[in-house]
C-alpha cells in the first residue's frame, strides 16, 4: 500500500475516533476521573453535588433539573468565575438571552446543531458576558469560545460567588407554535424568549450521553441513545400533523395498517421528562373513545423514581393524565 493511502486511510479513522457527537462546554473533564463528580457538578445548598446532575434531583425529588450545573475552575481576585464557556458541538447561534433580568437562567446562550440527522438544542446560562461578535444566525465550531461563566440569574435567591458555574442543557424542540400555546395557557404573562422559551425545549441529560461518549467512542449513537429511553407512560393522541413529526420523522416507528387505513393518530411513548421517544401510527379503529389524549399505560415503578414532572397522577387503583401531561401533549402537538 503506498504513503498516500495509507495517509487517508489513518486521517479516517482519526476522524472516526474523534466523531463524538457533543464535547465539554468547560475545561472541567473531572466527570470522566474516578470519583470526580464533586470537583465537576455544582450543588444547590446545603445539598450533595447530586443536586447539580439532571433530573428529579431538587428540592428532595420533587422539582426537576434539567442541566448541569459545571464548577469554574479559574476565578480572578475577586472571586468571579473567569472560565471560557465554549460550543459544545459544531453548530449555530439559535438565539441569544443578553439582559440577566429576563430570566432565571440569567444570560444565556441556544445554540443548533444537527446530529444524527436530528436538531439538537445545546444551552448555557447564567453567562457573565457573551463573547463580541456573536449573534444568530452565526455558524460556531465545536470547541469555539462563546461566551464567559458567571452567575447571573434573575430568581430571589441570587448565585453565590462560591456556587458559580454555567448550566448545561441538550435538548430536543417540541413546537415551531409555541407562542399561541404560551398565550393559551398564561394569558397576560410575559414571553420574553420566543420560541426558545425553557418551556418549548426538553432536556436530555448530558451527563448520560457524555458518559456513553467517552466509554463507546466512535460507537456512540446519539439517536440510539434516545430511543431507549425508559418510558413512563404511553398516551394516544388524535393528531396527525404537529411539529414533532416533521421535525423528528426518525423517532415514528412504522407500524402496519390494514390496507386502506389512514393514520388517524400516534401512539407515543414519553419519558419521565416528556420526551416523546417513540411515536407508533395508529388507525381510527385503534384509538377508541372521543378523547383527543388518552392514557395507555404507565410505568409505576419509573414513576416512583422519577415523579418530579407530574405528568400523570394515581385517581384509586389506576391512573389518568395530570395538568402538566394535558398541557405538555397540547403544546405538543399544537
Amino acid at each position: 500500500m503506498n504513503r498516500p493511502i495509507c495517509l487517508c486511510l489513518l486521517l479516517l479513522c482519526a476522524r472516526a475516533v474523534s466523531a463524538q457527537p457533543f464535547q465539554l462546554p468547560t475545561a472541567n473533564k473531572a466527570i470522566f476521573e474516578p470519583g470526580g463528580q464533586e470537583r465537576f457538578f455544582v450543588p444547590t445548598t446545603g445539598k450533595t453535588w447530586i443536586s447539580g446532575t439532571f433530573g428529579c434531583v431538587r428540592s428532595d425529588g420533587s422539582q426537576m433539573h434539567e442541566g448541569l450545573d459545571i464548577k469554574c475552575l479559574q476565578r480572578d481576585r475577586a472571586g468571579e468565575p473567569i472560565d471560557p464557556v465554549m460550543a459544545a458541538a459544531d453548530g449555530m447561534v439559535a438565539y441569544i438571552n443578553d439582559k440577566p433580568s429576563l430570566s432565571n437562567y440569567g444570560r444565556y446562550i441556544v445554540l443548533l446543531h444537527h446530529v444524527s440527522g436530528m436538531e439538537i438544542y445545546s444551552l448555557y446560562a447564567h453567562l457573565s458576558e457573551v463573547q463580541s461578535g456573536l449573534r444568530a444566525g452565526r455558524t460556531v465550531r465545536a470547541g469555539e469560545k462563546i461566551a464567559v461563566m458567571g452567575r447571573t440569574s434573575n430568581t430571589h435567591e441570587r448565585i453565590t460567588k462560591e456556587r458559580a458555574h454555567v448550566h448545561f442543557e441538550l435538548n430536543l424542540f417540541y413546537s415551531d407554535h409555541f407562542n399561541s400555546w404560551f398565550k393559551r395557557h398564561f394569558p397576560g404573562e410575559r414571553n420574553d424568549h420566543g420560541l426558545y422559551n425553557g418551556e418549548n425545549l426538553v432536556g436530555m441529560d448530558p451527563h448520560s450521553i457524555l458518559l456513553a461518549e467517552h466509554e463507546e467512542g466512535a460507537r456512540f449513537d446519539l439517536l440510539k441513545w434516545i430511543q431507549h429511553r425508559t418510558e413512563l407512560c404511553r398516551v394516544l393522541v388524535r393528531q396527525t400533523d404537529f411539529s414533532w413529526l416533521r421535525r423528528y420523522p426518525m423517532l415514528v416507528k412504522q407500524a402496519a395498517l390494514v390496507k386502506g387505513e389512514k393514520v388517524a393518530g400516534y401512539e407515543m411513548a414519553l419519558d419521565f421528562n416528556g420526551l416523546p421517544f417513540e411515536l407508533i401510527p395508529r388507525a381510527a379503529a385503534q384509538i377508541k373513545g372521543p378523547a383527543k389524549f388518552q392514557l395507555v399505560s404507565v410505568n409505576a415503578a419509573e414513576y416512583t423514581k422519577n415523579p418530579c414532572r407530574r405528568l400523570v397522577t394515581r385517581r384509586g387503583v389506576g391512573w389518568e393524565l395530570a395538568k402538566n401531561g394535558l398541557n405538555l401533549l397540547d403544546l405538543l402537538t399544537n
